[in-house]
């Protein structure tokens, strides 16, 4: 199993996970559901839903559809590692996020959370 990211869930968004199998999180910045690949066209289809011993922290297992989790292009949001002292990127870009987030000239509506 490899963490993909990391994202907020309110009780709206944990039932709508439930109820269709796609992955949808609280976006805080704009104060609504994220139904994550609503723009980008990188849904998560989730297999299982966890929770942890202390019950505040809820794990979904995802089939990433496209193979990118993250607004940078890539697989995981944990891309980079720490080597001697210094963050380095680790993992390739897979798609430029210009042409995964490219959108209609009219469209105001902006990216996707950080995770498109």
């Amino acid at each position: 199993m490899r963490i993909l990211m990391v994202a907020w869930m309110n009780r709206e968004a944990l039932a709508e996970t439930a109820a269709t199998g796609r992955a949808v999180y609280f976006s805080r910045s704009r104060g609504r559901l994220w139904r994550k690949g609503e723009e980008s066209g990188h849904f998560q289809r989730v297999r299982e839903i966890r929770l942890d011993c202390d019950g505040d922290v809820v794990l979904l297992e995802v089939e990433q559809q496209g193979g990118i989790a993250c607004h940078t292009g890539r697989h995981s949001c944990f891309f980079s590692r720490l080597v001697d002292g210094r963050w380095v990127a680790v993992d390739p870009v897979l798609r430029d996020p210009e042409a995964i987030y490219r959108k209609d000239a009219n469209d105001v509506s902006g990216k996707e959370d950080r995770n498109g």
